[in-house]
């Protein structure tokens, strides 16, 4: 499909003093010097995004369609330089250049590239903002006692009430339905010999639903145990918490025992939310707990006696392993050993009882095929790898630009004296740096002498594994069928 090129207008209400649409269209075609596919918007602000026409050229240029953008002015387009650094993301997507007839920014030129990295800084420094600014309100929520915001844990509704200064805020409210199946599960949980996996499955066997999903597991109800949300909180749990390192804003004396507690912080997105709660934040909420701080206080104890179970020999059979699911029920597929043959079975169906698949895929047949195509796509990976400490000084050089133009900006921004065209000019320097930096960069790289190939069928066991995890997503079994999706 050959592309056109186009044009974008937009005035909210006319005035004497500001370019009609038809002027606006006039001038990107001289620009052009050509005729221009037309797309205008009239009596829309710039803040609205739902604009007609502008809604039917990003439809136009997703469908790839356009090759070239042209505006009077960027703010003819959009009002935020957030909102513009998104609608960048959707031009580069799909090659489209952009030119601003009035402000000479053209994509195509080192000037227009040079403003595009001004613009793009700062959208990223807008995000950054909004994002610790939503931060702070959710601290400053939880600080006070209300919910901070998602959706209500298992066992409660969300609720309004009003503060000690007469506003409405959010809070959490004990749920008739689900709040007995959280007391049961601490209650079981607490009894001697009662393990996670017996709860699971009598509570799946008397047709009480999960949250979110139909039947029980261990990671389910370990996040509800750990849960201080519902704990009835006195002075022992907070002595609990200060003890784990836990940053403690309530007052001792709000522990009153009747109130639950909000947990929350950041975390490391590999890590369980309450594997490790050092350096989190603790508040008592204005919402009441419903368990007993003794009996949350046992659970604990007992959740903590959990050791991780070794891993040693996890895996051992297949390469394969934690790769894995079944295509019913979606829960890994395990490998068993018996009598020297090796089995699938759906940790689903027999752990959890909930899935009635079987896996009739032969183990060898599978790594044969998955292996043969391993190896393809490792003939055709390149050969020509950069060495270490020569990417790490082009990687550095490239750092270092990115610095210089950041100086520039915070310079520009604090100074009176550092005028516009100089900023521009520098700028446009630092693009010229980094171009000629990729250029040579490029040149140097053709020369680095290659190595062998990979053959995977030559590597170890662990280093298959390695290799298998970075080529593939997930491989989905169910009886004789094997769907391997690949992360390339």
């Amino acid at each position: 499909m050959e592309k056109y090129n186009a044009v974008y207008a937009r005035q909210s209400v006319e005035k004497k003093d500001s370019l009609s649409i038809d002027g606006q269209i006039d001038l990107c075609r001289k620009a052009a010097d050509g005729e221009l596919h037309i797309y205008k918007d009239a009596g829309y602000s710039g803040k609205n995004t739902q604009r007609p026409d502008f809604q039917r050229l990003i439809a136009d240029i997703q469908a790839d369609k356009i090759g070239k953008l042209y505006v009077y002015r960027l703010d003819r387009f959009s009002r935020s330089v957030a909102d513009f650094g998104r609608l960048w993301e959707i031009l580069k997507a799909h090659g489209v250049e952009f030119v601003s007839v009035s402000e000479n920014f053209d994509t195509t030129s080192p000037m227009g590239r040079a403003m595009l990295h001004i613009i793009m800084v700062f959208a990223q420094l807008e995000r950054e903002t909004t994002a610790e600014r939503v931060k702070d309100n959710y601290y400053r929520r939880a600080a006070l006692g209300a919910w901070p915001g998602g959706p209500a844990p298992y066992g409660f509704q969300i609720g309004k009430t009003l503060d000690e200064a007469g506003r409405t805020v959010s809070t959490l409210t004990i749920d008739p339905d689900s709040a007995p199946i959280v007391r049961r599960i601490y209650e079981e949980y607490a009894k001697a010999g009662t393990s996670l996996r017996t709860i699971a499955s009598q509570l799946t066997e008397d047709g009480i639903p999960a949250p979110r999903r139909s039947f029980w597991d261990n990671v389910t109800l370990s996040r509800i145990l750990h849960n201080p949300v519902y704990v009835m909180a006195d002075e022992q749990v907070r002595l609990y918490y200060h003890a784990l390192g836990t940053i403690v804003t309530s007052a001792p004396e709000d522990f009153d025992g009747i109130h639950g507690l909000s947990l929350y912080g950041k975390r490391d997105r590999s890590a369980r939310k309450y594997t490790n709660v050092h350096d989190h934040r603790l508040s008592v909420l204005n919402s009441l707990g419903f368990i007993p701080s003794d009996l949350w206080l046992q659970c604990q104890q007992k959740l903590s006696q959990n050791r991780q179970l070794s891993r040693e020999g996890q895996g051992k059979y297949s390469w394969l392993t934690g790769l894995m699911k079944c295509a019913d029920c979606g829960y890994s597929i395990k490998i068993n050993c018996i009598d020297g043959k090796l089995y699938m079975i759906c940790s689903g169906r027999s752990n959890y009882k909930i899935c009635s698949a079987s896996i009739k895929v032969q183990v060898a047949e599978l790594e044969a095929s998955v292996s043969a195509v391993i190896q393809s796509m490792l003939d055709e990976c390149p050969t020509e790898p950069l060495p270490e400490e020569q990417d790490t000084q082009y990687t550095k050089q490239l750092d270092e630009l990115d610095r210089k133009a950041q100086r520039l900006l915070n310079a520009f921004a604090e100074s009176d004296s550092l005028t516009g065209s100089y900023l521009r000019k520098a700028i446009v320097q630092i693009e010229q740096e980094r171009q000629e930096l990729q250029d040579r960069h490029s040149r140097e790289t053709k020369h680095t002498p290659t190595t062998d190939k990979l053959v995977f069928n030559n590597l170890s066991f662990e280093d298959k594994k390695k290799v298998a995890s970075r080529f593939i997503r997930r491989i989905e079994l169910i009886d004789d069928k094997a769907n391997v999706i690949w992360e390339v």
